[in-house]
């Protein structure tokens, strides 16, 4: 912006001239409008218009625990139109429990719930801990485990006394060879609940099945029915069985369901999805991170782990799903923002560059002095900044400015 400078000497030079000779011939009507023209183009106001917008919202997100990461991020979620939630820890508590126990016959439910809990030792996964809860919260003594192996999507085995033992859904029971008997009835029943059926099978024979509850987190569903109001889709994708994810998103109004996926599954669904429009992906575990990075934008619960925060583009504070409609309200005001502000810099050139250059001079002699051509220029770039503060009225809770 080497010329600004320049054009404040000039201006300071014109001014001395217009009120110390007045506009005669001492100071010619063409080097008056020639100054005056420069004064009015200086493109201040078009240069602050986006960026004191864009750090204005992404303050006032700050303040309301939204970390937009990226300048693009905070305007790139005005454009979205469908929202992807992951379901454990996003859109329910992550702190599972287990609320039922069916033993085989020839099997106690102390017996089963024992194995499940030896073999959950060496797991990561959220249902692990609710199933080792359980056997603390009764007492039982759990046996070491050995050869813990991850069945990616479907479970995890061990060998606790000898025997392999196997825990998962009913696909990892089918390929294994185990048969679910009466059990897999109470499976569906469970599921329909909104709850996550787990076998347990020992050497090749069902030792039993648990059923494990994750309660939907108390703004999911207002937070769902927001993103609905601003005209924006909603889908879930989960690993969970596909019973037990359309009960849970029939209960909080969710457009579409993807279930029974793995970590990479959810990138491909996400790119289907994408077909329909811009998509944001909102999750919060380590296997979230690959569709995080794949979405248009990637929103992270501040609760989650660091990878899917160091992945994300947006960051959730409180954890709270409701913040996603009030990132994507605030990231549609300050495009909003930006918009008045360009149509006030252009319009603000349109209209004085042409006064400035002496288009009324023929009609009643005057002339835009560059005195106030300077005071107009300052005024401009001083509506852009005001307008820009304006986001600092934006509300939690409010889809606009």
């Amino acid at each position: 912006m080497w010329f600004v400078p320049v054009v404040m000497v000039l201006a300071a030079l014109a001014a001395a001239g217009w009120f110390f000779l007045g506009p005669d011939p001492a100071l010619p009507h063409a080097l008056v409008a020639g100054i005056s023209v420069l004064i009015i183009a200086c493109p201040c106001a078009m240069g602050l218009a986006t960026p004191m917008s864009v750090m204005v919202g992404s303050g006032r997100g700050a303040e309301m625990g939204v970390l937009f990461r990226r300048g693009d991020a905070l305007q790139g979620l005005a454009d979205v139109r469908l929202v992807a939630f992951d379901k454990t820890g996003t859109l329910t508590e992550g702190h599972p429990i287990l609320t039922d126990l069916w033993a085989a016959e020839g099997v106690s439910e102390a017996e089963m719930l024992a194995k499940a809990a030896a073999v959950e030792t060496g797991s990561e996964h959220p249902l692990a801990r609710a199933v080792l809860a359980e056997a603390q919260a009764r007492g039982l003594e759990v046996a070491q485990a050995a050869g813990g192996r991850a069945l990616p999507g479907r479970g995890y085995r061990a060998e606790v006394g000898g025997q392999v033992v196997l825990i998962g859904n009913a696909a990892a029971m089918v390929a294994e060879g185990v048969s679910l008997g009466a059990l897999e009835a109470r499976a569906i029943e469970a599921a329909d609940q909104g709850k996550t059926p787990i076998f347990v099978a020992e050497g090749g024979r069902l030792q039993g099945l648990m059923a494990v509850a994750d309660p939907e987190k108390a703004g999911a569903a207002t937070a769902i029915a927001r993103l609905h109001g601003m005209g924006i889709r909603t889908a879930m994708l989960s690993g969970d069985t596909e019973r037990t994810a359309k009960a849970i998103a029939a209960r909080l109004g969710i457009d579409r369901v993807e279930a029974g996926l793995l970590p990479g599954d959810k990138v491909k669904a996400l790119k289907a999805l994408a077909a329909g429009g811009r998509v944001a992906f909102v999750g919060d575990g380590i296997n979230d991170a690959p569709a995080l990075a794949a979405a248009d934008v990637g929103i992270a619960m501040g609760s989650g782990t660091d990878v899917a925060i160091a992945t994300a583009e947006v960051v959730l504070m409180r954890g709270d799903p409701g913040s996603v409609a009030d990132a994507i309200g605030l990231s549609r005001a300050t495009l909003s923002n930006i918009r008045q502000n360009l149509f006030w810099a252009f319009g603000y050139n349109a209209a004085l560059i042409p006064v400035a250059a002496g288009v009324l001079y023929p009609l009643n002699g005057m002339l835009l002095s560059p005195v106030l051509a300077s005071a107009a220029m300052a005024l401009s770039s001083v509506f852009v900044v005001t307008n820009a503060l304006r986001l600092r009225r934006f509300r939690a809770g409010s889809g606009a400015d």
